[in-house]
């Protein structure tokens, strides 16, 4: 019998992964496109849907015409895209306007105007977050960058496209309709619009009296499906030109978070996962309905059909580097031209190498978005701490893969909370992951046995393949954690302890001290 393979898309912010995976969940073949993100200074941050389709066909088409598997044997297509990345489309399936992406604050103008009031506790009016919390684990947060948030901005900001808007379509999902033509969600996708009722996770559906106090058309909102659904075939378009079969089946797939969650192993309840990407995250499948709104911790649908998963994201973590480079240590890579990207994370890693645990002291905070957990604060910023006349390039590097370190256990504190137990080891994979060094840095700084999962960049499109292999009937999700392999176990360096504690406490005081100075200023 010929093996079946999965044409697997991990669709993030700096651009399209696109793979073909086997039913064990290893790569056989991979491709990148990048596609580019437009910040605005009134908190806007947009990508063109346009590009994310165009980078998905060119990507699926290099890897199918490479042939490195017979294309008539790829069984499936699976998605993994950006949790929170809201699209308007049309009744055609045409796009309205850009995205506004996870990172996009502006529609929290409308949340503090709809939900806000007296008593108030994080940002929300007491009463009406219980509301919400006692239905959907969770709230609008007060940043302004879930997808309720980018609707009611749709609908005050450009009354015109609302009016036109057929569907708003979290990105997975517009990519699965470009693919199909079938409009639908997966019940996962559509929890940050805080709209659907997951009391009981084994039968969700859009709550009537939350659609009335957000002031939001049901009519507007998209179908929702298991995440292991067959959503459909691919189109006879889009197959020819990809040059796969017409019989491909499209699984409905899952955010970013749900398929690395998958593609890490980690499945089981309290099993870690840590993801270090543009942003980062801790998460794990726990048994219950959940919230702590304190510090933005809360039980979401899952891809695996019953299951509930503990989440806790980080704004920005790897994509500190990029900024390091091109804004500090470099513009826009003016001096080196030649050096492509990969190649200088490593020339990071080798000179952040050369630098004593801790950086002499100097203390980064990565909040150059705000920040979303353990605090929701979009006012915070990012800056060096106790800088002197001896700091250099080097410490600066070092230093912003600990401050990620630092807000990391940040998170880790409240979730272990959450969950009450200590979660080790844990699961490490995304772009970051790929860093010895970080591996390592994770373990001091969090004092926890970090696993470095094989093909740490490959974990969201492994789980987009194992939710579409799920769905298929090929594999079952209790069969992953044999399917993920690791490379290496980073255990904390006991020399380290002292200096990380103290940096760490010094981290939280930087936070306590400043907090209202960056109201102010923000």
């Amino acid at each position: 019998m010929n093996e079946k393979y999965i044409l697997a898309f991990d669709h993030g912010t700096s651009g399209m992964k696109t793979a073909i995976i086997n039913t064990r969940g290893q790569v056989v073949d991979l491709e990148f496109k990048d596609t580019p993100i437009h910040f605005s200074p009134n908190g806007g941050a947009e990508q063109d849907p346009q590009l994310w389709w165009e980078a998905l066909l060119l990507t699926a088409k290099i890897l199918v015409q490479r042939k490195a598997v017979p294309p008539e044997q790829i069984a499936a297509i699976g998605i993994s895209s950006t949790f929170s990345s809201t699209v308007v489309v049309d009744k055609n399936g045409q796009h309205l306007m850009n995205s506004l992406t996870w990172m996009d604050s502006r529609g929290a103008p409308y949340i503090r105007d709809r939900f806000g009031g007296f008593p108030q506790v994080s940002g929300l009016n007491l009463f009406k977050a219980l509301k919400w919390i006692t239905k959907t684990a969770g709230a609008p947060s007060p940043s302004g960058k879930d997808d309720i948030a980018h609707v009611l901005l749709t609908k005050h900001e450009f009354p015109d496209v609302y009016q036109k808007t057929f569907m708003f379509l979290p990105s997975k999902d517009y990519l699965n309709l470009r693919l199909t033509g079938q409009f639908a969600a997966s019940y996962d996708s559509m929890h940050l619009f805080w709209l659907t009722n997951i009391q009981d996770i084994n039968n969700m559906y859009y709550d009537e009296d939350l659609l009335k106090m957000a002031g939001i058309d049901r009519d507007k909102l998209p179908p929702m499906k298991q995440s292991m659904d067959i959503l459909g075939t691919v189109s006879a378009a889009v197959a020819d030109e990809i040059g796969i079969s017409r019989d491909v089946k499209v699984v409905v797939g899952s955010p970013d978070h749900q398929s690395a969650c998958i593609g890490s192993g980690a499945v089981r309840d309290f099993e870690g996962h840590l993801y270090i990407g543009t942003s980062s995250w801790i998460e794990c499948m726990v048994p219950f309905k959940k919230t702590d709104m304190f510090h933005s911790i809360a039980s979401f649908p899952t891809a695996i059909p019953g299951r509930y998963q503990c989440v806790n994201e980080q704004d920005l973590a790897g994509g500190c580097l990029p900024f390091l480079m091109d804004n500090v240590l470099f513009y826009k890579n003016e001096h080196i031209p030649t050096i492509a990207p990969q190649e200088a994370y490593e020339a990071l890693n080798r000179t952040a190498r050369q630098v004593p645990p801790g950086s002499d002291k100097l203390i980064f905070t990565p909040w150059l978005n705000g920040e979303r957990t353990p605090v929701d604060n979009a006012s915070l910023r990012g800056g060096f701490f106790n800088m002197s006349k001896t700091t250099t390039r080097d410490h600066m590097i070092r230093a912003v893969m600990e401050g990620v370190a630092y807000n990391t256990r940040w998170m880790l504190h409240y979730t272990e909370k959450f969950i009450k137990r200590k979660m080790s080891p844990i699961s490490i994979i995304g772009g970051g992951a790929k860093s010895d060094l970080w591996c390592q840095i994770f373990a001091d700084v969090l004092q926890r046995d970090i696993r470095q999962v094989s093909g740490p960049v490959h974990a969201n499109a492994r789980g987009a393949a194992f939710i579409a292999l799920a769905g298929l009937g090929e594999i079952s999700f209790d069969d992953i954690p044999n399917l993920v392999q690791y490379d290496n176990t980073f255990t904390p360096n006991p020399e380290n302890i002292s200096v990380y504690n103290e940096l760490y406490k010094a981290f939280l005081r930087i936070y306590k001290a400043n907090k209202a100075i960056y109201q102010d200023l923000n």
